[in-house]
């Protein structure tokens, strides 16, 4: 930075985490231009692509997202991927400093005897599908009576639910229409959901827990066996209040008559399973469990004791992993960029000037929204560290190449349809009026337009064929 002009700053990625260290730098005292570059068209990340869309609570957080762009002090860059349409050399050659916001954007690997056999899909893919997410297949296969899903946490509660509640019952939310159209066509009965822990170290929260039985016509079962409770189990609970509501709404579930569960689609919870294989020839017939017993510390071991649960589909939700991004170091392991509280670490171990990572591309992905702001400040931290220090300095030769207007100019004359925050303000309107004019006697909040081609047309005003999907 030099005292003639702001300190520019690139953020790579518009979800929660590239939001928050924005506002966070736009606040940190520093003369700063801050630019934020997003893939897709659309801002929010996971927000739009990642909560179920019968979660319109969750989905408040957008609010506040909106607010913070909506200022008009950080520039919304969309449409524009780094590593296909600009480098991050071209990124370090117009800014001072560029910080990674990417995110985790698939599933995580499992590895798992039969994991490739036909009807065996990644939950993060299920839910990019029923969001909309304009880069994945227009269709999903639904044609598996019963389901298993491997996962204890909320991915895994949403995956169940939304495979099983009827189409009717998610009208009323932004779903896209060939989401809607897809599920009036799933032939789901029972989905069996498998977590290799007790019922004391599932990652349920409560509210979504609850919310699972109370979903129209579909029942929730849970056994008996699969209940037990060690030390570690009963110091979870102590410590915990969400854990002790976790506990308490599975117990209560145990309580059901059975003779009330009535539903024509029902969700089994399976504690102390441990996936073991996924069993068919040629495509899934089975998932293999070993049941497992607590060790006294909330851990678990195998019992030996084997059991086939058939299924013609199973759902992967064992986490989010990121994904790499041309030029910049990554651990294939972890699933993270390697970095020292936010700094980036070069192959040698030291670290790349100028070059920062925040939320679960930094830590992966755990923690919430909290987490994600406190990331974020430690990442601020040490970029204001950093210039105001002088270790900041853009590559580009001339001062006319640093910054916003020149970063444009290039992706301009690259052919690049970038879209801005005045463009993401047309699409959210154009998709509010799709709901506004639904006319299936639902009142809609809006409706998502799928199609990556009319999403950029709309928002950059221009001529399109109203495809939505």
């Amino acid at each position: 930075m030099t005292d003639s002009r702001p300190l520019s700053v690139a953020l790579v990625g518009a979800g929660p985490a590239g939001i928050y260290a924005a506002d966070i730098l736009s606040k940190s005292g520093l003369e700063v231009s801050i630019d934020l570059f997003e893939r897709l068209p659309a801002p929010f990340g996971l927000v739009r692509y990642g909560v179920a869309p019968d979660h319109p609570r969750i989905k408040q957080i957008v609010v506040a997202l909106y607010k913070i762009l909506q200022r008009g002090d950080i520039r919304l860059v969309g449409n524009v991927e780094v590593g296909k349409d600009v480098s991050l050399d071209e990124l370090q050659k117009h800014y001072d400093a560029v910080i990674l916001s990417t995110g985790s954007d698939r599933d995580a690997p499992l590895d798992l005897p039969g994991v490739d056999l036909d009807g065996c899909y990644g939950g993060a893919d299920f839910v990019s599908w029923y969001d909309g997410h304009p880069d994945v297949p227009r269709t999903w296969p639904l044609d598996a009576e019963q389901v298993a899903v491997i996962g204890a946490g909320n991915v895994a509660l949403d995956v169940a639910r939304m495979l099983t509640k009827h189409v009717e019952d998610l009208m009323p939310t932004e779903i896209p229409e060939n989401v809607a159209e897809g599920l009036r066509s799933n032939r789901v009965t029972d989905v069996h959901l498998f977590g290799r822990r007790g019922p004391a170290q599932a990652k349920f929260t409560p509210l979504e827990l609850r919310e699972l039985g109370q979903v129209p016509d579909v029942d929730v079962l849970v056994y008996d066996e699969d209940f037990q409770f060690d030390e570690g189990s009963e110091e979870a609970i102590r410590a915990s209040n969400q854990t002790k509501q976790v506990v308490k709404t599975l117990i209560d579930w145990t309580l059901k008559d059975k003779d009330e569960l009535t539903a024509s689609r029902r969700i089994h919870l399976h504690f102390l399973h441990r996936p073991a294989e996924i069993v068919g020839d040629g495509r899934v017939e089975a998932l293999r469990t070993e049941r497992t017993e607590l060790t006294g510390d909330g851990n678990a071991r195998g019992t030996g004791e084997f059991v086939d649960t058939p299924v013609q589909a199973v759902y992967r939700a064992v986490g989010y992993f990121s994904s790499p991004i041309p030029g910049v170091p990554f651990d294939e392991i972890r699933g993270v960029i390697p970095n020292i509280e936010g700094r980036v670490l070069g192959e040698d171990g030291e670290w790349m000037s100028g070059l920062y990572a925040t939320g679960w591309v930094k830590r992966g992905p755990v923690g919430l929204i909290g987490s994600t702001k406190s990331d974020a400040r430690q990442t601020i931290g040490h970029l204001v560290e950093d210039a105001e220090a002088g270790r900041l300095q853009a590559r580009a030769d001339r001062a006319d190449e640093i910054g916003h207007d020149a970063m444009l100019a290039a992706l301009e004359a690259n052919g690049v349809r970038y879209t801005t925050w005045q463009g993401w303000e047309l699409l959210d309107a154009f998709e509010q009026q799709l709901g506004s004019e639904f006319n299936g006697g639902t009142t809609r909040e809006r409706i998502k337009v799928v199609d990556r081609d009319t999403m950029t047309a709309i928002s950059r005003g221009e001529e399109h064929a109203g495809r939505l999907y």
